[in-house]
This record gives structure tokens, sequence and C-alpha cells, in this order.
């Protein structure tokens, strides 16, 4: 083929692959508009209730694993499991403390895999960059502090307070780690992630009164955050296997 005939070949193939990785997500899509739909605003803990909202998130680590492999486990497919994990435990109250440390790995898994090779990145050295650093750090922080009263009146604070405080570690650092990859679609989902961690956090903690669509509020970003990442982890690997067999090539 000549660099015409590659180019277009390219072409195609990218965009065959979009088609599929978006039929793909039809189960993500249908299951989650189930939930929506059958269990909110007031899901009752039942195991039922359990495997209609983790169901979505099983669907996207499917995908991830379809795509990527069984090495994607110890990345974003192991952090969708987690998460899903994460999403069960919060169907009871008195496994909140078990779902956050669901949570808590999965963001440790996604930052792994953001330091991985297929995730390249911007340079970093820009005042920009380091303002936006500071941004995030100053937003985990604050949101931290604020939260930190309420948490003290919980009858687990002991062990909540410094869970809480090393959760959003966590998840800054996962953030920061986003920020760096040349991956919009994992900046994108690792921001909103946080936005549906506060408004969790705000309402769970008593901070905010409990609103009437603030659960739909939690979980349609959560959601999103979740097929952001998901779908980000598919095209990295795929743009990555399209440079080695470009190398193969020349």
């Amino acid at each position: 083929m000549d660099i015409l005939e590659t180019h277009a070949y390219d072409s195609r193939k990218r965009r065959n692959a979009s088609c599929v990785l978006f039929l793909s997500l039809f189960p993500f899509f249908l299951s989650a508009a189930a939930y929506f739909y059958l269990w909110l605003p007031d899901p009752s803990p039942s195991v039922v209730s359990a495997a209609a909202k983790s169901a979505p998130v099983i669907c996207l680590a499917l995908v991830v694993l379809t795509n990527n492999g069984m090495g994607s486990l110890l990345g974003v497919a192991g952090g969708l499991l987690f998460s899903a994990g994460g999403d069960i435990c919060l169907i009871w109250p008195e496994l909140f403390l078990h779902g956050m440390g669901s949570f808590a790995a999965a963001h440790l898994l996604y930052s792994l895999c953001f330091l991985t090779e297929r995730y390249t990145y911007f340079s970093s050295s820009s005042t920009f960059f380091y303002v936006l650093y500071l941004l995030l750090w100053l937003v985990g922080g604050g949101v931290y502090i604020h939260l930190l009263p309420y948490l003290q009146k919980v009858p687990d604070a002991a062990v909540l307070t410094p869970g809480v405080g090393v959760y959003v570690l966590l998840i800054v650092i996962m953030a920061t780690l986003a920020l760096r990859t040349r991956r919009p679609l994992t900046l994108l989902g690792s921001l909103v992630f946080m936005v549906s961690d506060m408004c969790l956090a705000l309402q769970h903690f008593g901070v905010i009164p409990p609103h009437e669509y603030g659960q739909h509020v939690v979980m349609a970003t959560y959601y999103l955050a979740q097929l952001l990442i998901a779908v980000s982890d598919v095209r990295a690997k795929a743009d990555e296997n399209d440079e080695f067999r470009k190398w193969k090539r020349s």
C-alpha cells in the first residue's frame, strides 16, 4: 500500500472500531436507564437493588476487558470492578466504610493505569499546569476541611475522619494524573468523578439537606465519569496498537 491507501485503510479501521465500541456500550446505557427508571430516587436495600445499581459499571468493565485483555484487571477494568463492589456496599448504609474502601482501590488502579506508557503526557513544566494542579488540590483540601465538623459528629468518627481524608487524597491524585495525560475524556471523567463524590459526601454527611433529585445528580455524574474513563482507556489501547503496527510497517 502507498501512503494514501494506508491512511484511508487506517481511517476506515478507526471508524469501524468506533462503531463496534458504541454498540458494545448498549448494555451499559440500557442498564443505566433501567436503574434510573426503576430504582431511583429511593432504592430499598436488597440484592436486586444492588445488582441494578452495579450492572452499568460491570458492563463497562466487560467492555474494557473485551477490548484491552485481562491485563486491564490491573488498570481500568479492575477499577470498574472495585467500583461495582462499592456500588453494592453503598446500598446498605452500614457498609459505607467498605464501599469507600472499594472506591479508594478503584482510584488507586486508575492512577496506576494513567502512569502506563499508552497514556502520553503534556509537558507539565508550564505555569498553566501548575495552576491547574494547585486548583485540584485546593478543591480537594477545601472540601475535606469543610466536611471535618460533620465527620466528627458521626458514630464512627474515629475511623471515618481519617478514612475520608485518605479517600480525598487518592481521588485528587487520580485527577492530577489524568490532567497530565493527552486524553480529554480521561481528564473529564476524573473531574466529573470528583463532582459526583463531592455531591454524595455533602448529602451523606448532612452538609446540605436531602434534595428530591440529589441521588439522581450523584448517579448521573458517577455513571458519566465511569463511561468517559472506560471509553478513553479503550481508545488509548487502540492508539497504542495502531502505533505499534505503524512501527512494524516502517
